[in-house]
């Protein structure tokens, strides 16, 4: 028994050419002992390299974060741009709704209802304007409203805007800027309910966004004549005339052409 707990491992080196030999006798305890130890620092390396692992994809994580975080900061800029932007738009619509809260003056008292019936009278003799086609010059609503997007020239595609947009309640008469004739009007996605009038001289008018039409096509109105009610039909956020002048189908600026009541 004794015989065999003692067992050993027995090397022998003999050197090649090299005088006498070397002998070396391992108890096979220690064989375990250090079969052990490697196993244990097998181990130990293995976990070592799965920490590196791990914090390289923790420092990985943390770059992603530090990525996100300037998002946030960027989105955070943004949005008080959007904040102060809104704040004008309030502001801009706090002037409008003081504007319906008042009473219109001015155009307000200057249009040509369409008749009722066959006849064709106005509200007196003396307002009635001449027939016949003339330059759009007179102020396309029947009080001033509040001019909110002008004209936005050099552009193209989605950003292209080629009229004024004047904010005014639901219902307000649309008139004729000029006198000539009803050439187009329907209702189209963009546009709404529309009526495009021709004035002669390459010159025509464009209504958009009414509620209803109060002309027929090939119809000549007169001058002020109302043509319709205002709406917010079509692409629109709100209730508004979009209104443009056009010369041989180019815009122009209708505050160029046309002046706002006071």
């Amino acid at each position: 028994m004794n015989m065999k707990r003692d067992r050993k491992l027995t090397i022998m080196v003999m050197p090649d050419g090299g005088p006498g030999s070397r002998t070396i006798h391992i108890a096979y305890k220690w064989l375990r002992v250090l079969a052990a130890g490697a196993s244990l620092l097998a181990f130990a390396l293995t976990v070592m390299a799965g920490s590196w692992w791990y914090l390289a994809a923790r420092a990985s994580r943390v770059a992603d974060l530090e990525f996100q975080l300037q998002a946030v900061a960027g989105d955070r800029v943004r949005v008080q741009a959007l904040a102060r932007q809104l704040e004008l738009i309030e502001a801009q619509y706090g002037n409008i709704r003081d504007l319906f809260g008042t009473s219109g003056s001015g155009a307000g008292s200057d249009v040509w209802l369409p008749p009722a019936s066959g006849s064709r009278r106005g509200r007196g003799a003396e307002t009635l304007p001449a027939s016949g086609a003339s330059l759009p010059s007179v102020w396309p609503l029947g009080e001033k409203g509040f001019v909110t997007q002008a004209l936005i020239e050099g552009t193209s595609g989605d950003d292209d805007h080629p009229g004024v947009d004047i904010a005014v309640p639901t219902d307000s008469y649309i008139r004729a800027a000029g006198g000539g004739t009803v050439v187009d009007l329907g209702e189209d996605r963009v546009y709404g309910r529309f009526i495009k009038i021709d004035h002669g001289g390459g010159y025509s008018t464009m209504y958009a966004h009414a509620s209803l039409h109060l002309v027929a096509l090939g119809q000549e109105v007169r001058e002020r004549e109302v043509i319709g009610l205002s709406g917010s039909t079509g692409r629109s956020t709100a209730p508004h005339l979009h209104f443009e002048i056009l010369l041989n189908d180019e815009a122009v600026d209708p505050l160029t052409m046309v002046e706002q009541p006071s």
